[in-house]
């Protein structure tokens, strides 16, 4: 890699500076000459605003770093080593509706979970394989790090149905578990924290912390067990503690999304109230976009505002940096992230794609030696989500109403296949702008509500 050329599509995101930041701060490690930020029609306004802050944030730390903004996303890509994907089909708008047609109808309304989230993949994975598509042309040897939602959906979709072997999703979920764990053992900046983390994007377990070599897991459970964690990592999700008894049943630490399964109930109840009142969380980020991007329009502005922080994706960024770090440097450093285990686990089938612990070098990722089994405990919700999935990729390719039917029906957050029936009908004339694979049943529906 004698030029060291980023490209990230979605490049008008509000996340887009905290990518910045991160190659600021490696830039000592990570030499990006260009870093070309990509967007659509719709979002060149945000993506100007974007340009110009990362442009002060460079200038201010004196590097050499070019940011260029283009609409032309096969210009872009000519040359590239690394492409970043933040994008979101539909914008805020779109994810508005993932969340209110489901609670209209009692049943969970969340971005990457249940309804919502099938049909996030649905918009998103035809738009990903068209990018794969333009890289296989342009740029071949080229790295995909993607970070847009839902990511283990979005990855499997990509390796059960293309040829495509340099992609890798990235989540912010382990992150800030990595982050809560350093807090609750209160652990120095010296200190080297290995998680044996396993699982699905979105449903991932801890079961093992390795301080310095030596497990402190008893202490973690002891810890979480006994209430000193609420629940949730990340932003986006109301914050409830998983019971004690769980825990210590499970010894296991789960993530925050699995509150969506055991405790269905408590966090449907909450969502139905902010439903209610009318304030689905796409109306808080919308709000906080607007506020973000007002002050990213702030001339003076050249760092990173703390504001940024109270997003959902909060740290996905800085990911990315680390996994294109270790690619580039050729690190064999520890990540979690979504990629095919190729058999590495023994009681999952071999081409899955997982959420786990992967060293990560010049040539990909290889599973952590310490995972070779997935806690049998898990297996049922992690063959159940992984159904689900595969179902929505060859859905979202194919555009076939019975296996989208097929998908909502697999997933446990949706528990009437007459409602899915319901479910399907208004998300996909809600979003048929962006479904066109899904015309004829488009077509169908529309002439029926008009008879």
């Amino acid at each position: 890699m004698n030029k060291l050329k980023v490209v990230t599509i979605g490049g008008g995101s509000s996340y887009t500076p905290e990518l910045v930041e991160g190659f600021i701060r490696r830039y000592h490690e990570l030499p990006i000459d260009e870093l070309w930020l990509v967007d659509i029609a719709e979002g060149k306004e945000k993506l100007a605003i974007i340009c110009e802050l990362c442009q002060r944030m460079v200038d201010r730390a004196g590097l050499p770093m070019k940011i260029v903004q283009t609409l032309d996303r096969r210009e872009a890509l000519r040359d590239a080593s690394f492409i970043t994907t933040q994008f979101r089909v539909g914008q805020l708008a779109a994810r508005e509706k993932d969340e209110r047609i489901p609670l209209s109808h009692g049943y969970l309304g969340q971005e990457t979970n249940g309804a919502g989230g099938l049909f996030k993949g649905l918009r998103t994975i035809p738009v990903i394989v068209d990018i794969i598509k333009d890289i296989e042309e342009i740029c071949p040897d080229a790295w995909v790090i993607n970070f847009t939602n839902p990511a283990g959906m979005v990855t499997e979709a990509v390796y059960r149905h293309t040829h495509f072997r340099r992609f890798i999703g990235v989540c912010n979920v382990p992150v800030g578990m990595h982050r809560f764990i350093q807090d609750i053992l209160s652990l120095g900046k010296t200190d080297h924290l290995s998680l044996d983390l396993f699982g699905l994007n979105h449903l991932v377990f801890i079961k093992d912390v390795l301080v310095n070599g030596h497990s402190r897991f008893t202490e973690v459970i002891d810890k979480v067990a006994s209430g000193n964690f609420s629940g949730s990592t990340v932003k986006n999700i109301f914050s409830l503690p998983f019971a004690g008894s769980l825990i210590r049943g499970l010894n296991l630490l789960p993530c925050s999304y699995l509150l969506y399964y055991f405790k269905h109930k408590e966090m449907l109840a909450i969502e139905l109230g902010e439903y209610y009142k009318g304030e689905v969380r796409a109306q808080a980020v919308q709000k906080l976009e607007r506020q973000l991007f007002k002050i990213y329009q702030d001339p003076t502005l050249a760092v990173k505002p703390a504001e940024l922080e109270a997003r959902g994706g909060a740290y996905y960024s800085d990911a990315a940096c680390e996994v294109i770090n270790a690619i580039y440097n050729d690190k064999q450093s520890e990540h979690y992230i979504n990629l095919p285990h190729n058999g590495h686990v023994e009681n999952i089938p071999d081409d899955w794609v997982v959420e786990m612990t992967f060293l990560l070098g010049r040539n990909g990722g290889t599973p952590h030696p310490r995972l070779t089994r997935f806690d049998d405990k898990t297996m049922g919700l992690i063959h159940t989500i992984k159904g689900f999935e595969i179902a929505a990729a060859r859905a979202a390719l194919n555009g076939n109403l019975n296996d989208l039917l097929l998908a909502l029906n697999l997933n446990p957050l949706v528990n009437s296949d007459s409602d899915a029936e319901l479910l399907a009908r208004e998300m996909l004339l809600a979003h048929q702008s962006y479904l066109p694979q899904f015309a004829d049943a488009i077509a169908t529906f529309t002439a029926t509500r008009e008879a």
